[in-house]
């Protein structure tokens, strides 16, 4: 499912791809405006200009696929609730933006976690999603001052949906 900027008045959306490769997901158009809502409330919360960036590839998938991408990229042998990767910049220039990059959530870790953190799945995945744009678009969690403002950022956003501190 690929989703395009909006024409004509309505404020620009981010571009997004999703597919769903493993895992008991809801299906496309549930995943679709849940992360359509994320990815908009992200843009706005964080100042970022959607027509500054390129389009997202969501992936939904489970625990064994996003285990081998965490061994694989991040020398982790065990499954992760979401993983971010920033697309290289492209070796030719184009007038079309590049890719922003991919995000890849795993359901059996997002539904394990949202039930033990007594948190609804479907604001679980939200974070999750938020999260992981928030990587795409440069924050990070390296260090105490990183992950402050991340947190920060990430509340703020996750607020203006009715959603409570994920830290809390």
């Amino acid at each position: 499912m690929s989703h395009t900027r909006t024409e004509g008045g309505a404020p620009p959306q981010a571009v997004f791809d999703l597919a769903i490769e493993a895992g008991g997901w809801p299906d496309e158009q549930v995943l679709g405006a849940l992360a359509e809502k994320a990815l908009q409330a992200a843009l706005v919360e964080s100042g970022t200009d959607p027509d500054g960036i390129g389009p997202v590839s969501l992936l939904f998938t489970d625990d064994a696929e996003i285990r081998v991408l965490n061994r694989q990229w991040r020398g982790k042998d065990k499954p992760t609730n979401v993983l971010s990767f920033p697309a290289a910049p492209p070796p030719v220039a184009s007038p079309d933006l590049p890719p922003l990059g991919d995000i890849i959530i795993a359901h059996d870790t997002v539904r394990r976690e949202a039930e033990a953190e007594a948190k609804s799945f479907e604001d679980h995945l939200t974070h999750l999603i938020v999260h992981g744009f928030l990587h795409l678009l440069g924050y990070d969690h390296e260090n105490d001052e990183e992950a402050e403002e991340m947190e920060a950022l990430e509340r703020k956003i996750l607020a203006s949906l009715a959603i409570g501190d994920p830290y809390a």
